[in-house]
């Protein structure tokens, strides 16, 4: 049987915004989360001259994957094995690499609501059952341990995500810590997507390793270190699951991109640089936090880290599509509506992402500011 899944509506919004610009409009990109900078100088400078030099092929990156551990050590002082970590195409391949070699269709995965497209709809395209826990601005819009231990029967695994996408909320550390005890106690395997670390503005993101050491983290090489396009990440396995991932992976993916992985290793190299761009990201959320009252927008999550807001537009909308359309037609400042996100209470919602350069973000609240209060007069 085939699975039913519902369309990415981000990737629609985000082609219209592209047939406008190819028309002669001014379109400020705010859809999708994706540094508008590229990838660190060093990174650039080494696939220059791999390029040059190497005629590359399949190949898994052992020097990367040692920094990679090296980097778990230096910044959570968590002890991990190199060889515990599996090169992929990017987060999206690690999540589904996580899920198919863990589980068996029907089983059960719970995450929060609202949370990233993608979790659902992997879920479901690996005929795995989704259990959506409702997640609201009462817990901050993130799954908890009292909400797991309350599941009945027991999920086979959880996704959760901190800092989380749509919202940018962190899970706490003594949460974190809650969490890992039950899923201890109930036998629920954790996945734990980790793509936006290095991207807080209010405490440092913690990695769920250091409260369950069996978990499986997910994260990759597009946010904190820019480097979208170049589709690495990886899927950090424990010891037990090493082979049986390596062999998924084998068989599913080949081999993550060669280049890449020579870039993403020089990207190591430029750590200063990379922090350089959270402060840009930090005065963009300053600057929208600041002017979202002024639009009307005083519902909203907080963003502890990642690049979005996501805020409550049930004051002006029930159709968090045709919001973002008509917002985009208008204004030129294309949104992702919040139906990718929760598909019950999305309808009133959208979201913003704040990754772009902070006159992009001085323009886009120019080009609200009278559209929302258009909206409001209607």
């Amino acid at each position: 049987m085939q699975a039913q899944l519902e369309p990415f509506h981000a990737i629609a919004i985000s082609r219209l915004a592209h047939a406008l610009k190819a028309q002669g409009r001014s379109i400020i990109h705010m859809e999708f989360g994706q540094p508008s900078t590229g990838a660190p100088p060093a990174a650039i400078a080494r696939a220059h001259a791999v390029l040059d030099d190497d005629a590359m092929g399949y190949w898994e990156s052992a020097p990367l994957k040692q920094r990679l551990a090296r980097h778990y050590q230096e910044r959570y002082g968590v002890t991990v094995d190199a060889e515990r970590f599996v090169l992929t195409c990017g987060a999206s391949p690690a999540l589904v690499l996580a899920l198919n070699s863990l589980f068996s269709p029907g089983d059960r995965v719970a995450l929060a609501r609202p949370g990233y497209v993608a979790y659902r709809n992997a879920l479901k395209a690996l005929h795995l059952q989704p259990v959506e826990i409702a997640c609201g601005p009462e817990v901050r819009y993130q799954l908890t341990a009292a909400a797991l231990a309350a599941l009945e029967p027991a999920p086979a695994a959880v996704i959760i995500a901190s800092p989380a996408n749509p919202t940018g909320t962190l899970i706490a550390a003594e949460e974190l810590a809650a969490i890992a005890e039950v899923c201890r106690e109930r036998g629920i395997r954790i996945i734990s997507d980790e793509i936006y670390h290095g991207l807080s503005y209010v405490a440092p993101a913690q990695t769920i390793l250091a409260y369950a050491p069996e978990a499986l983290v997910v994260s990759s090489f597009s946010k904190y270190f820019s480097m979208a396009g170049w589709r690495l990440g990886w899927l950090l396995v424990p010891p037990d699951h090493v082979a049986r991932a390596q062999a998924y992976c084998g068989n599913l993916f080949l081999t993550a991109p060669s280049l890449s992985q020579h870039a993403a290793l020089a990207a190591f190299d430029d750590l200063a640089e990379l922090d350089s761009h959270l402060h840009v990201y930090a005065e963009n959320r300053r600057l929208l936090l600041a002017a979202l009252p002024d639009l009307g927008l005083r519902a909203i999550a907080p963003p502890d880290g990642a690049f979005y807001i996501y805020a409550s537009i049930a004051h002006l909308t029930d159709d968090s599509l045709d919001f973002c359309q008509r917002l985009l037609q208008d204004t030129g400042v294309a949104t992702a509506p919040g139906i990718d996100f929760d598909p019950v209470d999305g309808r009133h919602f959208f979201r913003m992402s704040f990754a772009v350069s902070t006159p992009q973000i001085v323009d886009a609240i120019a080009r609200l500011q009278p559209w929302f209060a258009a909206q409001a007069a209607r």
